[in-house]
């Protein structure tokens, strides 16, 4: 399941990509036009910028706005950034122990097809598609 992180970074990132024009958008505006607490977008906002998927600026005329044009940002990019994994099970999360089970595991095939269907979607889709 995709957490709320996840679902507010997607919505900051096609609020930037529709409000930016040639300037930076403001955070306030955004979280003001989506319904969403500024303090909790903050939580937010380090991912992105350190990732490089958006910049900020402070002061007069700042705020945020996209490195690259929208159709070059994939779906999957943004929320596996924001999620710790997208795996299905947690025995496929990156990192996960080695399951003790996997080779007599009859589901594990499953699984692993799922997850490549939901990422091959998630890649397959650009900000761009969902403006």
């Amino acid at each position: 399941m995709i957490s709320t992180r996840g679902r507010y970074a997607l919505r900051v990132m096609l609020d930037i990509a529709t409000n930016q024009k040639d300037g930076y958008v403001p955070m306030k505006d955004v979280a003001l036009r989506q319904g969403l607490s500024l303090k909790y977008l903050e939580q937010i906002l380090p991912a992105l910028t350190k990732n490089g998927l958006i910049v900020g600026l402070q002061g007069k005329g700042g705020g945020y706005r996209l490195t690259r044009p929208a159709g070059e940002y994939k779906i999957g990019e943004i929320l596996r950034l924001t999620e710790k994994d997208l795996a299905s099970v947690s025995c496929l999360a990156p990192g996960a122990p080695k399951c003790e089970k996997r080779a007599e595991c009859k589901t594990v095939a499953f699984w692993e097809g799922l997850d490549k269907v939901m990422n091959d979607y998630m890649d397959s889709k650009t900000l761009e598609d969902l403006l």
